[in-house]
């Protein structure tokens, strides 16, 4: 079993076997991802095992994004301009239920951490951002060092830190 990471690719994915048990996010990787992905909004990143490359085993939606310079905690402001913040948004993330609690959570957001990192190499990222679904959820993200948003408690953001050498 070796897992890897892809974009989503709709003649070989398998999008309407996926099932997480929250209907908008099956129904957003069913309906709307592919459109997305064509029109430059969204991407959508699958998990998948080499051995069954077509079965979806998790996913998560990446997309560029802003916070603005209030949103952010008065220390994670420091030397940064009056402007929004620019950002990388991961809009969804989400396991089949048969693969829950294998911590495939965790290696689709290091995933995403990664392509902020990645991507901050190139063209101004400041922060990752998510918008959890409860307060369950929140629980997650802070366990990796997210922090909340000042004026929406179920926004958070993962300062990505300074690129200076």
């Amino acid at each position: 079993m070796a897992l890897t990471v892809a974009v989503l690719d709709g003649r070989q994915h398998d999008r309407e076997g996926f099932t997480c048990g929250v209907a908008a996010l099956d129904d957003y990787l069913r309906t709307r991802a592919g459109q997305h992905q064509h029109d430059g909004i969204a991407t959508t990143h699958v998990l998948i095992d080499d051995a069954q490359p077509t079965r979806i085993l998790g996913y998560c939606s990446l997309s560029a994004a802003q916070l603005h310079l209030h949103e952010l905690r008065e220390e994670d402001r420091k030397r940064l301009p009056a402007y929004p913040v620019p950002a990388m948004r991961m809009g969804r993330l989400a396991i089949s239920v048969d693969e829950q609690g294998r911590g495939h959570g965790p290696l689709l957001l290091g995933h995403a951490v990664n392509l902020a990192l990645s991507v901050r190499q190139t063209m101004g990222i400041r922060v990752l951002i998510v918008d959890a679904k409860d307060a369950r959820v929140v629980q997650f993200y802070e366990g990796f060092g997210f922090r909340a948003a000042t004026s929406a408690a179920l926004t958070l953001y993962l300062p990505l830190g300074s690129s200076r050498k």
